[in-house]
Parts: structure tokens; sequence; C-alpha cells
């Protein structure tokens, strides 16, 4: 018989499903909100509740917002001709953070990846297609650099020929392996610099 309430053993599995969360870091987190006063507990459910009325993919880019357009697909500031492919909301953030960026985004909403059962069906490439025939002038792909982000950036290639855009990749300041989510600003802001034809070897 196993010593865990079993409201508590459910709030467990619940945390573990979570990306990046194991049954250790899942049973801390759940002793810690049954431990915490319970506005404060409370209060995480009450964000998740906001987050997923108010958070909706910005109908141009894809990317989460609260607004549609998103921020940058509306301010007049960005050139809306250049368009920079990314996996993730995540890659997003860690571009624009890096300041290189003056264009605008699409989120692609993952990888391809066969042992995630992740085919080039599931992303927003037909979106991306329809979008570059309205006035696009250059793609770069942004897709991280190691073996499911190459495939990847090959099905944006493919997808967008016959558009008559340029279609270019991050330089590969990017070291192979990586992910854009942990890369330094001056390492995004190289590779973006240093952009290259996503055709060539």
């Amino acid at each position: 018989m196993s010593a865990t309430p079993k409201s508590l053993e459910h709030l467990v599995e619940r945390l573990m499903t979570l990306p990046g969360v194991g049954r250790r870091t899942a049973e801390r987190l759940a002793h810690h909100l049954v431990r915490a006063p319970e506005a404060e507990a409370l209060s995480v459910a009450d964000a998740i509740r906001e987050a997923r009325a108010r958070i909706r993919p910005c109908s141009r880019c894809h990317a989460p917002a609260e607004t549609d357009p998103c921020p940058i697909c509306a301010d007049p500031a960005r050139d809306g001709s250049l368009v920079l492919v990314v996996e993730t909301a995540r890659d997003l953030e860690a571009v624009e953070s890096s300041g290189a960026w003056k264009g605008v985004y699409h989120v692609l909403g993952g990888r391809v990846s066969s042992v995630e059962g992740v085919g080039p069906d599931t992303l927003s490439l037909d979106a991306l297609a329809e979008r570059v025939r309205t006035g696009v002038r250059e793609v770069c792909v942004a897709t991280n650099p190691d073996l499911e982000g190459d495939g990847t950036a090959l099905h944006v290639a493919k997808a967008l020929e016959g558009t008559g855009v340029p279609v270019t990749r991050l330089a590969r300041g990017v070291p192979a392996g990586g992910s854009l989510e942990f890369l330094a600003k001056t390492v995004l802001a190289e590779a973006i610099e240093n952009r290259r034809n996503a055709k060539s070897p």
C-alpha cells in the first residue's frame, strides 16, 4: 500500500506530463503546491486558465499572442518583407532578444521528427507558402542546427519552391546540435548577419 495520498499522486502524474518534468521534479513541485498558502497555489491554476483563455496563435505568424495580429506583426517599424522561420515561440523570443532581426517571424509549431511522430503536414508550412506570395522578398530559415532542424529546413525550402522568393539559412555561427533557446545573443546576432542561401551545401 502506498503512503502517498491518491490526490497527491494524481497531481504528481499530471505534473509529469509537462515537458522536461520527471518524477522527482514533479514530486517536489506537488509537495510545494500542497504546502504553500492556498492563494499562492491556486494562483498557478488561475494563471493557466487566464493564459489559455487569452492567448491565441497570431493569424499571420502563428506565434502565441493576446492580440491579432501580434505586436511584432502589427509594428509598422518592422520589415514585413523579411520573414524569419523558427520552430517554436521560444526560438522567436531568443532571436528577438538578440535585437538583430528587424523583419517579422513565422512559427512552424515544431520540427519534422520521425521519432516524435511529427510530419511536415503538422507544421504551418502551407500558411507560410501562402504568406510568402504576398510581398515577401526573403525567407530566412532559423531551424535548430541539428538533424531534425536541417530536415525541417529542407521541407520549408520545398514548400516555397516556385514562389521565386530567396530562401536563406542562418550561418553556422550557431553550433551544430545546439538550441536557439540557450544561445548567447551575440552568437545569434552573428548568425543572422551571416545567413546564407538555404540550398548551399
